[in-house]
């Protein structure tokens, strides 16, 4: 059997997670992100071990999930197919700034703004659980749901 196939079954949004470690920030594509509790509200994300914002995120205890807009597959590629160690992914974008300091992109479907409150070792990946301090939905921006097709 094959898993890659099993698992291209699983439907999932397309975020860009956002940190901001002194002066640096950085975002990344993600899929894997999923919500944790109700009271308080947590989610989860799984980041990979050597992706330049999972040490961000573990040293600055901060990220915001930024809730891609179904016209913004080029966003999520930027996002994706760099890596921040090397370029500036932030060049050309516009963006503000969450109550954590973590960036908000411009024209997403919504965001949660969060401070880490554990994590877990999940394999390749850290399994960072954050407190929603702040978030919004934007409804005239419908979410990007992802399909393997565009990003490959």
């Amino acid at each position: 059997m094959s898993f890659e196939k099993a698992f291209r079954q699983i439907f999932n949004g397309v975020f860009v997670i956002t940190t901001k470690k002194g002066d640096k920030i950085n975002g990344m594509t993600a899929v894997w992100v999923a919500r944790s509790s109700f009271k308080p509200p947590m989610l989860s994300v799984s980041i990979g071990k050597p992706r330049y914002s999972h040490d961000m995120i573990k040293e600055s205890g901060i990220f915001a999930v930024n809730i891609l807009s179904e016209k913004q597959i080029a966003q999520g590629k930027n996002f994706g197919f760099k890596s921040g160690r090397n370029t500036d992914k932030f060049k050309d974008v516009e963006y503000t700034t969450g109550k954590t300091g973590s960036p908000l992109l411009k024209d997403i479907a919504g965001y949660f703004d969060c401070k880490v409150v554990n994590s877990c070792d999940a394999g390749d990946h850290t399994i960072f659980v954050g407190q929603v301090l702040d978030a919004e939905v934007y409804e005239n921006n419908p979410p990007l749901l992802f399909k393997h097709d565009d990003f490959f």
